[in-house]
């Protein structure tokens, strides 16, 4: 065994991992990467097919983002954000919001694009998002977005005790605030003496929604359903109890067009524009969780083409696909592409005014982090956002988009293959004991993980959500990386499950 290896065994303690399992054998040392190659310290080489859990956009040891940080290295590394401001995360904030807002690049301010201000400074529909509060995580973003609107919806006057929605089956982070509007039993219900009641409402899950009439077939389940959105009545009914007890819902908290954790369960189009109605309808604001689905993830519309007139800027946020501005945004993993820990929640001009006040009032909003607006990572969320915009990366995301779509074709001739849902650049295989009849294996039999290590020791790796199997590549990945991924899944499905 590596002495590395040891040393892990030793010491560490993984997280979301059954330390008894792990301890039973030599882990995997990752000591080196480029592209979308990693290697180990015995010199395997490995395909990285999650991207590094789903924040390595460009692939590893990228150089114009290794260059931004060396530059910035030789001027200064990090300095507090309390009272003190900062030139790349200024820039990058400016960025972030004219992209959320277009998609687009650029970097000019709110107020040179044309008044981000809010006439009524309560207002709700169609706010453009004109701030940016820096944080470390996906979870410290949520929690964010939720302080914002719990204290928003008290000072507006909208709720004196507010409550928060979110989907079954919801995973926003592991802080108390982000547990509070989970769904998943298995990673939250031991911490229901923590956290607060939230509300949850059904999300529209095609495969195994007790609405969908259409008996199993070899295909998406989005594209054979018979129903009448029931799941959006559902959603319809719920606010309506609420907002009758005189006391609408503060947010409804959402990952737009595909739940990550929740097992990748992908929207029917249009049903998150809907629900944006839905929401706003009953004066509540809607919080999108873009953690995972943001920069380029969540691919392109279908149609989606840059050379029409006039030019459409590449999609960078999956709200985008629907045309839907949400009043929140919470943003991490790829924001500096995979390579330094930051995060930010994106927020209308409408709820930053109601923190402002004169000092003695303490309208402050009470809440900051050591490394908030870091220099470091701020340029190579600055760097990545380059190569987003790239000619070559749009070119890239969209033969990947579609490489993914043609190679899962031939999964569906494996029995064991229930449904295949992809959203851009994000695909999911829901593994089954009986296609036919949509039969789950259980849990404890670790069918997903059996698959996946045997995806490793064929030189690929991914990590399942329970029962689904996860392709999500760095958008460098070659059309003949695509290939072996594919290949791969398919040889270890087959292997894992033998007829």
């Amino acid at each position: 065994m590596h002495p590395l290896a040891k040393l892990d065994l030793q010491f560490v303690w993984h997280p979301f991992t059954q330390m008894r399992d792990w301890l039973q054998r030599e882990p995997i040392v990752i000591a080196r990467g480029k592209g979308a190659v990693l290697w180990d310290v015995h010199n395997k080489e490995y395909l990285d097919a999650n991207a590094s859990i789903w924040t390595n956009l460009h692939g590893h040891c990228q150089p114009q983002i290794n260059a931004a940080i060396r530059r910035q290295l030789g001027r200064i590394e990090h300095s507090s954000a309390l009272g003190l401001a900062n030139e790349p995360a200024s820039t990058l904030a400016a960025r972030l919001i004219h992209a959320a807002e277009t998609g687009g690049q650029g970097d000019e301010s709110p107020k040179a694009r044309g008044g981000a201000k809010e006439k009524d400074s309560n207002k709700r529909p169609g706010a453009p998002l004109a701030r940016v509060f820096y944080s470390d995580n996906g979870s410290t973003a949520v929690e964010v977005a939720l302080k914002l609107a719990y204290e928003f919806a008290r000072r507006a006057g909208f709720s004196k005790k507010p409550k928060f929605l979110s989907l079954q089956g919801a995973y926003h982070g592991d802080t108390v605030g982000a547990v509070s509007v989970g769904h998943i039993d298995l990673f939250h219900k031991a911490y229901a003496g923590l956290v607060f009641q939230t509300d949850k409402v059904m999300a529209p899950y095609c495969y195994r929604c007790p609405f969908n009439r259409a008996r199993p077939e070899r295909g998406d389940a989005r594209d054979y359903r018979q129903c009448r959105w029931e799941c959006l009545d559902v959603v319809e009914k719920t606010f309506a109890r609420q907002t009758k007890k005189g006391n609408p819902y503060a947010a409804f908290v959402v990952e737009p067009l595909i739940q990550g954790a929740a097992g990748m369960i992908p929207q029917p189009a249009g049903w998150l524009g809907r629900v944006a109605e839905i929401t706003r309808s009953h004066r509540s604001l809607l919080i999108a969780d873009e953690v995972m689905t943001g920069f380029g993830r969540a691919g392109f519309p279908e149609g989606w083409t840059p050379s029409s007139n006039p030019p459409r800027p590449a999609p960078l946020f999956a709200v985008q696909h629907e045309g839907v501005r949400p009043d929140m945004m919470a943003i991490a993993k790829g924001l500096t592409g995979g390579y330094l820990p930051m995060a930010a929640t994106l927020t209308t001009q409408a709820i930053f005014d109601q923190f402002l006040g004169g000092y003695e009032e303490f309208k402050t909003f009470f809440h900051g982090h050591t490394y908030t607006a870091n220099q470091l990572a701020s340029v190579a969320a600055l760097a990545s956002m380059d190569l987003l915009h790239g000619a070559a990366s749009i070119q890239a995301r969209q033969r990947i988009q579609r490489g993914m779509k043609s190679h899962a074709r031939e999964l569906w001739m494996l029995p064991q293959v229930g449904d295949i849902r992809q959203v851009g650049l994000v695909l999911g295989v829901e593994l089954v004991k009986d296609w036919t009849k949509r039969e789950t294996f259980p849990l404890a039999e670790r069918a997903g993980m059996r698959v996946c290590e045997a995806m490793a020791r064929r030189g690929v790796l991914s990590r399942p959500i329970g029962n689904v199997l996860l392709i999500m590549p760095p958008y460098c990945t070659t059309a003949k990386q695509l290939r072996i991924m594919f290949t791969v899944l398919h040889d270890a499905i087959a292997e894992t499950f033998p007829e």
